[in-house]
């Protein structure tokens, strides 16, 4: 690694409560509108199990996530939330500015060593258990993932520079928009370390600059994480992740309805048109479409079916469905498919879901343009690839970029390939299943029993290989193909 003088100017780990994903903190937004009691705990899975650390590497870390506990929001920061973020209400702004990482109390870690020698040197692997209510815990995930990303790139593989990082995020996001694809940085939780990622939003900027002036269809569209989009004058981008949806169907137990209770609490706490990117692989994107065609309740229906899709114990019921100018008593029935505005892909083929979401939308007699957002192990040629084919179905393509743009050569540094997720909600697994095998996530007998209830069937998609998602040497994505097992 590089020994960067401008680098080591900058603190080391993390000092910012924004230097995370916006979809935590709008999670964060409505757990605490509707659920601020429930008890979670999350659960830290390596991927590459063969990238581990050192017992130096873990006793830096555990120092570093000590450190959480000083962070606090600035006055900068909350001025920029409330000017840039305006779907946020007043309470959860009023919450955050109290908001206080307690890792004391919320995070335990561990070192098992593979043979322990009580030496530095001693290499072995790292387990983190994150519980408390869902409110209080639910932004740990970014930074204890870049954390850990850092304490690997800064203790075990060294084989990296931060000399020519930001020129290659410049080259990479021209070819991007010079092609016509707009984007979004979502590097975050792999990133090497706060300097590389601010390298690469800075080539990005650059490239973006050249876009503008050569009037190029393509567009940086924003970055995931808050604190870059406040440096550097981006728009925040992100909507929801599958921890809501899990987290919902794991306090409801209703693993059929939960898509749609999900849905409706969203919709009921942000708006119609706001923050309206749907994520459809939680339970399988078949499963998600039968949700997604229901029709929200209007203050003339809501009581028909109300109790299939209300959280017992939640704090307040959703909202209603609301008409253009924010009354109740004149809003038209209207399908979830048709109040948001598209859809995100993250796992399974690409190819296939955009033939999926035209066949589904064309089924509802929905023809307006939507949007699908792309976001999983993506490279520019599988950009390219799946921008042609969104945009012939009828679609506005959008990239969701992380890794591939952050990579030091693609050949050497191979990301860490790391996932906290939610494992169990007021003291009931919570799952995952996605449209590949390979993203499975949670208890293995709720996943099955799950399956069989929603009638899931089994895909394996060849580039869905979550080991070596990107590559080990010269091992690179290529076509989408697929095989049903």
């Amino acid at each position: 690694m590089a020994g960067n003088t401008e680098a080591q100017e900058l603190p080391e780990g993390i000092f910012s409560i924004l230097d995370t994903d916006l979809y935590k903190l709008t999670m964060q937004c409505a757990i605490l509108k509707y659920l601020p009691d429930v008890l979670v705990t999350y659960a830290f899975t390596n991927r590459t199990p063969h990238m581990r650390l050192t017992r130096a590497a873990f006793q830096w870390l555990q120092d570093q996530i000590s450190k959480l506990a000083n962070i606090s929001l600035t006055s900068s920061e909350i001025d920029y939330l409330k000017s840039t973020c305006t779907f946020f209400n007043d309470t959860y702004l009023h919450f955050l500015t109290a908001f206080r990482f307690q890792p004391s109390k919320h995070v335990r870690a561990f070192f098992t060593p593979l043979k322990d020698t009580g030496s530095q040197d001693d290499v072995g692997d790292l387990s983190l258990d994150i519980g408390g209510r869902w409110l209080d815990t639910i932004l740990y995930e970014i930074p204890l993932l870049a954390l850990t990303s850092e304490t690997y790139f800064k203790f075990c593989d060294k084989d990296w520079t931060y000399k020519n990082q930001e020129d290659r995020a410049y080259i990479k996001g021209r070819r991007l928009m010079e092609h016509g694809c707009i984007f979004s940085e979502f590097g975050s939780r792999r990133r090497r370390d706060y300097h590389t990622q601010d390298l690469v939003i800075q080539g990005l900027k650059r490239a973006a600059v050249d876009c503008k002036a050569q009037a190029w269809k393509g567009k940086l569209s924003g970055t995931s994480n808050v604190h870059f989009a406040m440096k550097y004058g981006l728009s925040p981008v992100g909507t929801v992740a599958h921890e809501w949806f899990m987290g919902i169907a794991s306090i409801t137990n209703d693993y059929e309805h939960a898509n749609e209770t999900a849905l409706r609490y969203w919709v009921g706490c942000f708006g119609e048109g706001v923050l309206g990117i749907a994520l459809t692989d939680t339970f399988g994107t078949p499963t998600f479409l039968k949700a997604f065609k229901r029709t929200m309740p209007t203050p003339a229906n809501s009581m028909a079916d109300d109790r299939a899709t209300l959280i017992p114990g939640a704090a307040s019921p959703p909202l209603p469905l609301m008409d253009s100018t924010g009354s109740m008593d004149t809003a038209e029935e209207r399908s979830y498919a048709q109040i948001f505005q598209g859809v995100r892909q993250d796992s399974g083929n690409p190819i296939e879901f955009v033939k999926a979401m035209r066949d589904f939308y064309e089924s509802q007699g929905i023809h307006e343009r939507k949007t699908i957002v792309f976001s999983d192990s993506l490279n520019i040629e599988l950009c390219l690839e799946y921008m042609r084919a969104a945009e012939e179905a009828g679609f506005t393509p959008t990239f969701g970029i992380d890794d591939f743009v952050h990579e030091s050569d693609g050949q050497k540094s191979v990301p860490l390939n790391i996932v906290i997720k939610l494992s169990s909600a007021n003291g009931y697994a919570a799952i995952k299943i996605s449209d590949n095998i390979g993203k499975n996530t949670g208890d293995s007998e709720t996943v099955h029993k799950v399956k069989e209830t929603l009638g899931y069937v089994e895909k394996k998609w060849v580039n869905g290989d979550e080991t070596t998602r990107w590559g080990t040497t010269n091992n690179k994505a290529t076509k989408a193909k697929v095989q049903e097992g």
